[in-house]
């Protein structure tokens, strides 16, 4: 059964004819190269994460339902490539230290990259069929997520799992073959499994490190049903029953976003690398804190008080409930409180992975400091455009320090530099590997597309 004339009707279809018409060819040098090194930031961090517990309980739960040889970037295990996408999400994801895009919300690497790996693996693919599905799904998740923001995160759905799934589709049915008409169904098809709830904020559950890797197994399965003949409706975005119209009810949103500027303008460039393991929405306070206690010199003993300024939206994601975020239950928890976030880089003047451990969960000098953090709503706020952060410190001598950073660090307007992204890369993968590993990996990821090397010796190269 085919779908009557869905092309250039619909959103899903726009997306489609660009999709099947995309070519590495056309994509622009500078955004290639920074592809790159987004690909680059994602495997350091999928590295890093097997330091930690999370992943091989991922790992025995998905090996336990099926067997496969698609490797894990990472880790020396061989799973089902569905289940490898699944598991690579939570490995670049886990440590919530990956990059979003600003606009969108949205976390477009951790379920663009593992959709296209696995997707590319399967179908023979090269390493530019690679990069370019890799593009083209930042490019559709990022506009996904634009079309709703900021409300996804208003009423509790996480962007990157519901933007996500319809990036994956495209990218893996693009790898798969499928034509303008192919690509629209397996948007409809995947707009049936675009979820992600966080309810996770309200006990540090481990659930969002799931949702990127589950929105590239849903757009992988998607395509495959497309590929197949499985008939998804066209207008799975602005419909009646679609994709804003359900998720976000009585909201303003914006479906025309989905395909707005394709081809002319790249979302990839406006993707931030993070300085910070921690939810992009804390970022501009820690620096804050970090620059006002490295100018003034300032001691715990010092601070009578902490008053910070936050929009909102954001607001409920880093300060609600407040004693779950004054008290922090675990690693997770931690990295969405902004008073812990903000008690932590001022106690110890740095905020990075060892202020996550379960000693600095417990040490009461942060713990006793993040009682005196109170919130109030921004009006001076640059969400969503950008992610502001106001910092307002009270000394027992009666001083009243401020601090504003209105575009976080990381932001298109403030992006890291290629070289920071590789020095980044390298502290991650000191974590776990030698030198001579690092190197190696660092120069797979780097060549993507500069040759004609395969995606499957891409993907083994990626292994642990």
């Amino acid at each position: 059964m085919s779908i009557e004339s869905p092309v250039r009707t619909t959103m899903s279809g726009r997306v489609a004819e660009f999709g099947a018409a995309l070519t590495y060819a056309d994509i622009p040098a500078e955004v290639l190269d920074r592809a790159r090194h987004l690909v680059l930031d994602a495997v350091g961090l999928a590295f890093a994460s097997t330091a930690y517990g999370y992943p091989a309980v991922a790992r025995d739960a998905l090996s336990a339902l099926t067997e496969g040889g698609h490797p894990v970037i990472g880790m020396p295990d061989r799973l089902d490539p569905r289940d490898a996408a699944v598991l690579n999400g939570v490995l670049i994801h886990g440590l919530d230290f990956d990059d979003t895009h600003i606009p969108a919300v949205t976390h477009v690497t951790a379920a663009a990259l593992p959709a296209a790996l696995s997707a590319a693996t399967v179908a023979g693919a090269s390493t530019r069929d690679l990069l370019t599905a890799y593009v083209l799904a930042v490019e559709v998740s990022a506009r996904v997520g634009i079309g709703g923001s900021p409300g996804f995160h208003d009423v509790g759905y996480h962007p990157t799992g519901v933007a996500g799934a319809f990036g994956a589709a495209v990218a893996a049915g693009k790898l798969g073959g499928l034509d303008a008409d192919g690509l629209v169904a397996a948007q409809g098809i995947v707009g049936s499994m675009a979820a992600g709830v966080m309810e996770f904020l309200q006990d540090g559950s481990w659930t969002k490190r799931q949702h990127p890797g589950w929105a590239a197994m849903s757009g992988i399965t998607a395509a495959s049903f497309a590929r197949f003949g499985w008939v998804g409706p066209p207008a799975v975005y602005e419909g009646r029953f679609g994709l804003y119209n359900t998720h976000l009810t009585g909201r303003e949103t914006d479906p025309g976003a989905v395909a707005a500027g394709l081809g002319a303008e790249w979302e990839l460039m406006r993707t931030a690398v993070k300085p910070y393991p921690i939810c992009h929405f804390i970022h501009a306070f820690a620096d804050a804190a970090l620059d006002l206690r490295a100018e003034h010199g300032l001691r715990v003993a010092d601070i009578a008080a902490i008053r910070c300024r936050i929009h909102p939206v954001p607001g409920k994601v880093v300060c609600e409930p407040p004693e779950a975020k004054w008290e922090p239950r675990s690693d997770y928890d931690a990295k969405f409180s902004l008073p812990f976030v903000v008690s932590a880089a001022l106690s110890r003047g740095r905020f990075g992975l060892a202020e996550l451990a379960d000693e600095a969960l417990a040490d009461r000098e942060i713990l006793d400091l993040a009682r005196k953090v109170t919130v109030t709503p921004d009006d001076e706020s640059a969400f969503p455009r950008a992610y502001s952060g106001y910092v307002e410190i009270e000394l027992t001598d009666g001083r009243v320090l401020t601090r504003r950073e209105q575009v976080n660090r990381g932001h298109d307007e403030r992006p890291l530099t290629n070289d920071e992204i590789a020095a980044k890369y390298a502290s991650c993968m000191a974590l776990v590997t030698d030198a001579e590993t690092a190197d190696r990996v660092r120069a797979a990821v780097l060549g993507l597309g500069t040759d004609d090397g395969s995606a499957r010796d891409f993907a083994e190269a990626l292994r642990g």
